[in-house]
């Protein structure tokens, strides 16, 4: 009898672990950002940068994801109030040009629900303030202080519209209005105090530390590091150097055949626009030319690593500049350059929004 007992504690305990795991690992699974998170937070920084045509290539990918039309819509209307109406319905002119070439396509997305009707409070502001207090978890005077005793229209303009007409229409979450909201403010530079209040409010709404960290990581892919790093300390994560200690400084001399010169320089400005534009680690691929030797050419180069580097050399778009030019370079000298003053070039890198 005694032994039985000891081995119903066992299975009892052995259950229990794996009930435990299970659910370790299913908490894990939510903590993540969904596919549509992910497309919610590139559409979001890409449009408060301005950034037109690669927020074409996210809309596309935000559909693919499982995104509806009218979420979509809904996250570029709700972006007015963070980033303004100019890029809002830039943003917007440039979905309505991706559906029609998906149409075009045969591609056929699904366009979701529409919103719920509002009810109940007749008073828009009162309306807001509670949103703002479910939002908050804490009370919110009327006026607001400070702001709101100052400039009353704003106070009425937040609680009325913002917090009442845009966050209380439900084709977007709370969770996902924040995630909006969030990466907005984290595109931008200066804006940390709002940045950290709503940081706290989107934890409030279910965004959880994994995911900020998550989206921080996104914004290091589509807007800058120095603008991740801004969201790594407000959520007390370790920052990423702006500059690696392995980054590469490089001037490149090249003379070119007088007779290519008209030639080269059209590959050489395509490839140069492409490295900066497509690779994240080229930061500046700067061609000059000399002015009163034009055949003279020269390359500022600067790449955030040698990884990056190396990478760049593999790239298509190098391999074409590499092999069409070959015949019209007369002589060309790679000299590597190391910084006198890294504190400056830091400076150089923000002032870039890199």
């Amino acid at each position: 009898m005694k032994e039985i007992k000891i081995h119903i504690t066992v299975i009892m305990a052995i259950t229990c672990f794996s009930f435990t795991l299970k659910a370790q690992n299913n908490m894990n699974e939510i903590s993540t950002l969904s596919p549509g998170e992910q497309s919610i937070i590139a559409i979001s920084a890409l449009t408060a940068k301005g950034d037109l045509s690669n927020v074409t290539i996210q809309l596309n990918a935000g559909l693919d994801a499982g995104l509806t039309v009218n979420e979509i819509k809904e996250v570029l209307v709700h972006l007015y109030a963070y980033c303004g109406f100019p890029r809002s319905l830039n943003a917007i002119n440039t979905f309505m040009a991706v559906l029609d070439e998906r149409k075009s396509k045969g591609i056929t997305d699904i366009v979701g629900r529409e919103a719920s009707p509002l009810t109940g409070n007749t008073d828009k502001y009162e309306q807001g303030r509670k949103t703002l207090e479910v939002l908050t978890k804490s009370p919110q005077p009327r006026p607001a202080k400070g702001y709101g005793e100052f400039a009353p229209r704003i106070d009425t303009f937040l609680k009325e519209h913002l917090f009442a007409d845009i966050f209380e229409n439900d084709i977007l979450s709370y969770k996902q209005r924040e995630l909006v909201t969030i990466t907005a403010l984290a595109s931008m530079p200066g804006l940390e105090p709002q940045l950290k209040s709503h940081i706290q409010v989107g934890k409030n709404t279910g965004i959880t530390e994994t995911q900020l960290i998550e989206l921080a990581n996104l914004i290091e892919i589509h807007i800058s590091r120095t603008q991740a790093n801004v969201v790594r300390k407000l959520v007390s994560q370790p920052t990423i150097p702006e500059v690696e200690s392995d980054r590469m400084v490089r001037i490149a001399e090249i003379e070119i055949f007088p007779e290519f010169l008209e030639e080269f320089t059209l590959i050489l400005k395509e490839e140069a626009a492409a490295s900066v534009k497509v690779e994240q680690g080229v930061i500046v691929i700067f061609p000059m030319y000399q002015k009163e030797n034009p055949n003279q050419i020269r390359l500022l180069e600067i790449y955030a690593s040698r990884a990056a580097y190396e990478s760049h050399l593999k790239t298509p778009h190098f391999q074409h500049y590499k092999t069409s030019t070959l015949k019209m370079i007369k002589s060309l000298r790679l000299i590597d350059m190391e910084s006198l003053d890294t504190e400056t070039m830091l400076v150089i890198f923000k002032k870039m929004n890199r």
